[in-house]
């Protein structure tokens, strides 16, 4: 099977079956973001203790990307402490500002890099970005 392709089935995976969607009841913060040049939208609920990201969940409309990318953070953002979470993110935004120069580090983003084609298409990046914007958004108001 061809790389291209196994992204692909990990984006439709992750579509169809999204990872700790549902809003869990206890939360630390509360954020919604949206993209308006799109419509997709995300709320996302996070916990952290301790500086560890101990829940995170989420709910949203849009794109298989926009959706899909958020399911991925999830799975890779729960139980991290903020500075690792922090380094995992910013390596996605390089990913997705790579212009598709980059496959990213599989070491540090998992299945994200899944993600790394979407960087030659400028109108989805805010869309794989759109999840990890509202955890970035979300971590550092609990963190302050």
């Amino acid at each position: 099977m061809e790389l291209d392709s196994l992204y692909q089935e990990v984006i439709l995976d992750h579509y169809r079956s999204p990872h700790h969607k549902g809003l869990s009841a206890n939360k630390d913060i509360q954020v919604h973001h949206n993209n308006p040049s799109c419509g997709d939208e995300v709320t996302l609920n996070l916990s952290m203790k301790g500086g560890v990201v101990t829940d995170l969940t989420w709910d949203g409309v849009g794109c298989s990307i926009s959706m899909a990318s958020t399911s991925v953070m999830s799975d890779l953002l729960v139980g991290k402490g903020y500075k690792d979470a922090m380094n995992i993110l910013d390596n996605f935004v390089e990913l997705m500002q790579s212009k598709g120069q980059s496959v990213g580090d599989e070491s540090i983003l998992e299945d994200a890099v899944a993600f790394a084609g979407v960087s030659k298409f400028p109108a989805r990046i805010k869309c794989a970005l759109l999840g990890w914007m509202a955890f970035k958004d979300a971590s550092s108001q609990v963190m302050q």
